[in-house]
């Protein structure tokens, strides 16, 4: 997918602030939004390192401040405007996951992924931010009682504290918005794959290629269970798209961001690595206390109308990728601190 403008002078298209823009998705968002002509300001507190921003570190047009975003005031100095272009944020920093969640407890989860939501909001306000795209998660539905894909409408069954406070977020947002200048878009994204500079390996795509190479068997749990899979490239791609839309046809919008064709079970994902992936046992188990016990098919029909959004990676190309990308060495080796920190019993 491609937008009209790429490669525009430095700064043409104005000012990006990424909080959390050292992670998964931010350090991929980076680099598209500055070879698209935009100014970009990364703010991370670099809990997991910040090697995956030093491709972009002589960029005239890149801007990195370490700093931690629920403290107050954090990112007010960085939104001055003092070019007279538009400014916009999106917010990825957060505590994300069920299992960080979980470990840290409900006060610090509160804290990073609602109260953080709050006030950057406000300091964005402040400084007169044309739009906030907010990044938060379809494990808000949590089970789809009678297996019909979700969409943006439907009830919200949070089966985490993680979801709980992503739900908290999105509705501050929303109801702030009614008496703002700014336009907050929530995008819930579908469970990601794929390569960026800092991979993760906790997600489920990834975490099965990285065992199937490493151990050459997976432990399943929960195998008919559905989720929606979408590449972090293709969600690098909707958040821009939402950066250069009409910002009132997206004021307080909610999108569910992913494809119809990423519905998949666990069982279709395990026959995809297994597929690409030779001589990979699995154990199937079941899955009695604990967990992320979502069971869910997802619509996204309307990012698709609204925004004219259409994820182009699909699961099975994903699957080589990160393959390639191990098998190469570029990931996933021993000494890296992402394989180190990676969950090794598949939910």
């Amino acid at each position: 997918m491609s937008m009209s403008g790429e490669n525009q002078p430095v700064g043409a298209r104005g000012h990006v602030l990424v909080t959390g823009g050292a992670g998964y998705i931010g350090s991929l968002l980076t680099g598209l939004l500055l070879q698209r002509g935009y100014r970009v300001t990364v703010v991370d507190s670099l809990l997991f390192g910040g090697e995956s921003l030093l491709g972009y570190w002589h960029h005239p047009g890149f801007r990195f401040v370490g700093a931690d975003v629920s403290e107050p005031g954090a990112i007010a100095p960085l939104l001055d405007g003092s070019d007279g272009k538009r400014q916009h944020l999106v917010h990825l920093a957060a505590i994300v996951g069920f299992p960080a969640c979980q470990a840290l407890g409900e006060s610090v989860a509160r804290r990073y992924n609602v109260e953080a939501t709050r006030l950057v909001f406000e300091q964005a306000e402040e400084a007169s931010v044309e739009r906030i795209v907010f990044s938060s998660t379809y494990s808000s539905y949590g089970r789809s009682p009678d297996g019909r894909p979700v969409s943006e409408d439907s009830p919200l069954h949070p089966q985490s504290l993680y979801a709980e406070t992503k739900i908290e977020a999105e509705q501050c947002l929303i109801d702030r918005a009614k008496d703002s200048n700014i336009a907050p878009i929530v995008f819930r994204f579908a469970t990601l794959f794929g390569i960026s500079p800092r991979t993760r390996f906790d997600l489920i795509v990834n975490q099965f290629v990285l065992e199937a190479l490493t151990r050459r068997k997976l432990v399943i749990y929960q195998r008919s269970y559905a989720r929606a899979f979408v590449h972090v490239r293709d969600v690098c791609e909707a958040i821009a798209m939402a950066l250069e839309a009409p910002v009132e046809t997206l004021r307080a919008q909610v999108f569910n961001v992913g494809t119809d064709a990423g519905n998949h079970t666990k069982d279709e994902i395990v026959g995809l690595v297994q597929k690409h992936v030779r001589d990979v046992d699995v154990e199937y188990k079941d899955l009695t206390f604990g967990g992320d016990m979502r069971d869910i098919r997802v619509s996204f029909s309307k990012i698709r109308r609204v925004l004219g959004f259409e994820a182009k990676i699909d699961v099975e190309a994903g699957i080589c990728e990160v393959r390639d990308a191990i098998e190469n060495r570029l990931v996933g080796q021993p000494g890296d601190r992402r394989y180190r920190n990676a969950e090794f019993i598949v939910q």
